[in-house]
Order: structure tokens, then C-alpha cells, then sequence
């Protein structure tokens, strides 16, 4: 798959699921797995639900688990995209696979911090509330919320 399809998938998984949970969607920047990580970076923490096909059953029933918490999701500065292995560049597979360490085959949730680093990692669908506890828990977030938001 070219870099060009590459970015083109990615951007309709993601753009198809965000703009069902998150308004208004937000895109993926052009370039790899890798930059769509480093741009995110200081910026927002990112969940990405690795699934081997965009109708897997546990991937279908993380949406529905995020469903309801849209604005927790905004409140938290979190996007979500869908990852589909077998649809990414060869380089991004290997990126996916050696630097965040999901397998291809399987269904994974990762979450990323706002500092690019692995927070949490699940093989089976995460309920909202653990996955804001981890959140709420860390250092970053516990400074966000002591500040008045805009």
C-alpha cells in the first residue's frame, strides 16, 4: 500500500468513526502512524482501537462503550482512531508492531499520552470509566483540571 492509500485509509477509518463520536470529526494529518503520533504530541492523548477489520466484534462494542461519552471524550482532549493493520504500509505495520507492540491479528485499545508514551494498553474492549480513571489519574490531567477552562 502507498503512502498515499496509507493516509487515505486511515483518515476514512478515522473520519468515519469520529464524526459518529466525536463532533465536529477531527482528520488525521497526512503521513504515517508514526507522524499522526508525533503530531498529537503536547497536543492531545489518543486512543487507538487496533482491530483486524473495521467490523470485529470487540471493536464494534469499544464504539459502543465510547458512544455515550462524547463530551468526556472532549473533556479530555482524547481523539480516537481506528487502526486497521492489514490496511496500513508495510512501515507502519512494523511501526505499530514493534514500536507500540500490537499484533496484527488481534484486537488492541492503546492509549497515548500527550507525551507520545503507551499510558494503557487492553486486548479487550475498555469501559469509559477505567479508561478516564487512567486519565484522571495521570500527572498532566490531574494540572488540567485544577485550571479554568476556556
Amino acid at each position: 500500500m502507498s503512502f498515499c492509500a496509507f493516509s487515505s485509509a486511515l483518515l476514512l477509518c478515522a473520519t468515519c468513526w469520529l464524526t459518529s463520536v466525536i463532533a465536529p470529526a477531527q482528520a488525521l494529518p497526512a503521513g504515517s502512524l508514526a507522524a499522526t503520533l508525533k503530531a498529537s504530541k503536547w497536543q492531545r492523548r489518543v486512543l487507538l482501537l487496533c482491530a483486524p477489520t473495521p467490523d470485529n466484534a470487540e471493536l464494534r462494542q469499544q464504539q459502543q462503550l465510547l458512544q455515550p461519552a462524547k463530551a468526556e471524550l472532549r473533556a479530555r482532549d482524547l481523539v480516537v482512531y481506528e487502526v486497521h493493520p492489514g490496511q496500513l504500509a508495510a512501515a507502519d505495520q512494523r511501526y505499530l508492531r514493534q514500536q507500540l507492540g500490537v499484533a496484527g491479528g488481534s484486537f488492541t485499545v492503546l492509549l497515548v499520552g500527550k507525551d507520545g508514551g503507551v499510558k494503557r494498553r487492553e486486548t479487550k474492549p475498555l469501559p469509559a470509566a477505567e479508561l478516564f480513571s487512567t486519565i484522571d489519574a495521570m500527572p498532566m490531567r490531574q494540572q488540567e483540571m485544577r485550571r479554568p477552562r476556556k
